[in-house]
């Protein structure tokens, strides 16, 4: 893939997308779900099956869907509500203190802007990208493990890491396509663009792929 057909790309993964479900925080921004719990759904996902980040984001937004809500539950609720999520323990002291820092410095609203996110306890680049993109729809670029792989294989660029995929995108990628880009790689990276394989057979991209360093595909 090159600058001359990203459109292309991105055209065919969005008529496939229908047929894949969607990531869980993605899913939530179609519901118009809060800013919050965007927030709280990002920090649950990292490390953790897209399966079990639904059912522990439904249970713990049945008993705390506002900041306010959150704090009147103690650390051990909300861990037994999110288990078994990755590091459930970690993460619900995470939450607290997440919603400690709205309620302080944020008059209990999440930040809009990648410089305030990343202030929040457990908010990476990635989470602040997406809730930038999904809650507020602003130009929030999330690069995790799929974006960067799949960005790589197609050889549209060439990164060690995600971090500097991010930056690297943020170089090529039209701005129009920052929004979904996370969306549409992350469903193709688990259905299709796989880490070991890939099912190049039945890609709706093939055709664009450069298949850097894919040795084995199906």
């Amino acid at each position: 893939m090159d600058d001359t057909n990203v459109a292309d790309v991105i055209h065919l993964l969005e008529k496939e997308l229908n047929a894949w479900e969607l990531p869980i925080v993605s899913a939530l921004s179609e519901g118009k779900e809060s800013p919050f719990l965007i927030l709280i759904s990002t920090v649950l996902s990292s490390r953790t099956k897209d399966e079990v980040t639904a059912k522990a984001t439904e249970k713990l937004a049945s008993m705390a869907a506002s900041v306010e809500d959150m704090l009147k539950l103690s650390e051990e609720e909300i861990a037994q509500a999110i288990y078994p999520v990755g590091f459930y323990r970690t993460k619900a002291r995470t939450i607290l203190q997440i919603c400690r820092d709205l309620v302080d410095r944020f008059d209990s609203n999440v930040p809009d802007t990648i410089d305030q996110l990343l202030t929040l306890k457990g908010v990476g680049r990635k989470t602040a990208n997406l809730v930038l993109a999904l809650a507020f729809n602003k130009e929030g670029l999330c690069v995790d493990t799929h974006v960067h792989r799949i960005s790589n294989r197609l050889g549209y660029v060439r990164t060690k890491t995600p971090k500097e995929t991010e930056f690297a995108l943020r170089n090529k990628l039209p701005r129009e396509y920052w929004a979904e880009c996370n969306t549409l790689m992350v469903a193709v990276g688990r259905h299709i663009c796989v880490p070991i394989s890939p099912f190049c057979s039945r890609c709706p991209v093939a055709h664009y792929c450069k298949r850097v360093n894919v040795t084995r595909s199906r």
